[in-house]
């Protein structure tokens, strides 16, 4: 079973109450259907088509993958972008410019009450090449494991964001000076369909707010962006975990302290404050909010597993990106990382955009082969060969990516 969606719900209802058939077939167990639910066969023909491609990790709440040779593309296509959900996908069926309103209050001299048709024509509209990635992307990887969604490596990617400035939006609102904190909410239902609470509310500090790269964004690639995305409107943050953009946007609180919404407290998004060994129980009074994501890269071609004759050149590359930081150096190797080959790697489209890399690489003789990749930061952090420190949630891994290459 998944989330309602609108598309589903819609051809669901055409049979009528308890009556209701499915491609001419009778539900004899429709009463039993949990609220905010519909058979799979309709959500997988609606809103899930879109995301063909993808990995579907969970169906409830919908969350999705992209196998890692299809995120080579400069600039993600909105088919291939990950989905990560909380809770339903709400119905925006009736979402419009003038009619989708969002809502900025708390500590502001002004409090506002926008449309989309209003942001679009009373601020700068700007578009920016953005990545965003799981805090959970990799989790898979940890020993012993960790709950949740089992994400491997493509829950990253980074499109054209269309939209305004939020520093724009709430310098316009004014902050007091004690604004400290904002809360994001969205129109997304609370999984079991409760109205008391909030499927995700989560935020950053003001200083990261007030950041320029931070938008508001109706579009993406210069479309309207995909429902299971955020349509008709979300936030977009990035360099730090995915879950701070918000997305179907309908509110920012300015708060007076650090925000304490739903995913904020316990070990929602969050890091011991020192080193842990592998299983241990960390107080959650010793947990720490994860801010910018770690340094890291992806080989998106070749894909893993291909068969490259020995002596000859071959090209691989990918794409690097540092939370933020910037990405200062991408190097590759095929000894198990013994020496290591310097990588070209291309300047971003703009800061919080990843980097494409490429490498030429030529295997000496007949043999199994593992190309490694490795990215270093502005700092001079690179990625480890290994899932780095342990934590209980499985969040930032940013092991170095390999792929087998078979020379024959």
């Amino acid at each position: 079973m998944v989330a309602k969606n609108k598309l589903a719900r819609r051809s669901f209802l055409i049979g009528g109450g308890a009556a209701a058939t499915i491609f001419g077939l009778p539900v004899p167990f429709l009463r039993n259907l949990a609220p905010g639910l519909v058979p799979i066969a309709l959500a997988q023909d609606t809103l899930l088509a879109t995301k063909q491609e993808l990995t579907l990790l969970g169906e409830r709440p919908i969350n999705m993958e992209v196998p890692v040779h299809l995120l080579d593309d400069d600039i993600t296509p909105s088919t291939r972008l990950f989905v990560r959900n909380n809770g339903q996908v709400p119905d925006v069926s009736q979402a419009s410019d003038e009619n989708w309103m969002l809502s900025i209050d708390g500590e502001v001299d002004q409090p506002l009450a926008l449309s989309i048709a209003d942001l679009k024509n009373n601020f700068e509209n700007v578009t920016l090449q953005l990545q965003i990635e799981c805090a959970g992307n990799g989790r898979r990887f940890y020993s012993p494991g960790a709950p949740g969604n089992q994400w491997t490596l493509g829950g990253i990617g980074c499109a054209a964001w269309t939209g305004v400035r939020l520093s724009d939006v709430l310098a316009q609102a004014g902050l007091r000076n004690s604004a400290a904190y904002t809360a994001h909410y969205g129109a997304d239902p609370y999984l079991t369909g409760d109205p008391d609470r909030d499927a995700i509310s989560r935020g950053v500090p003001i200083a990261k707010a007030m950041e320029e790269h931070n938008i508001i964004a109706w579009a993406v690639n210069g479309e309207d962006i995909p429902v299971l995305n955020g349509y008709p409107l979300r936030l977009v943050v990035p360099g730090w975990p995915g879950s701070c953009s918000q997305k179907w946007l309908t509110r920012i609180w300015v708060r007076d302290q650090v925000h304490d919404g739903e995913k904020m407290s316990g070990t929602s998004y969050r890091l011991p404050a020192y080193p842990v060994a592998p299983g241990t129980e960390v107080p959650t009074e010793d947990l720490a909010i994860i801010e910018s994501l770690p340094i890291k890269s992806l080989i998106t071609a070749p894909e893993t597993g291909v068969q490259v004759a020995p002596g000859e050149t071959f090209n691989v590359r990918g794409h690097a990106w540092a939370g933020d930081q910037d990405v200062a150096a991408m190097h590759v190797s095929i000894d198990f990382g013994k020496t290591w080959l310097e990588a070209e790697i291309a300047p971003p489209a703009n800061r919080y955009a990843w980097q494409r890399w490429s490498a030429n690489i030529r295997l000496p003789n007949v043999g199994y082969f593992e190309v490694w990749a490795r990215a270093t930061d502005s700092q001079n952090v690179s990625q480890p060969p290994v899932t780095p420190g342990w934590n209980p949630s499985g969040y930032n891994n940013n092991m170095q990516h390999r792929i087998a290459v078979f020379a024959v």
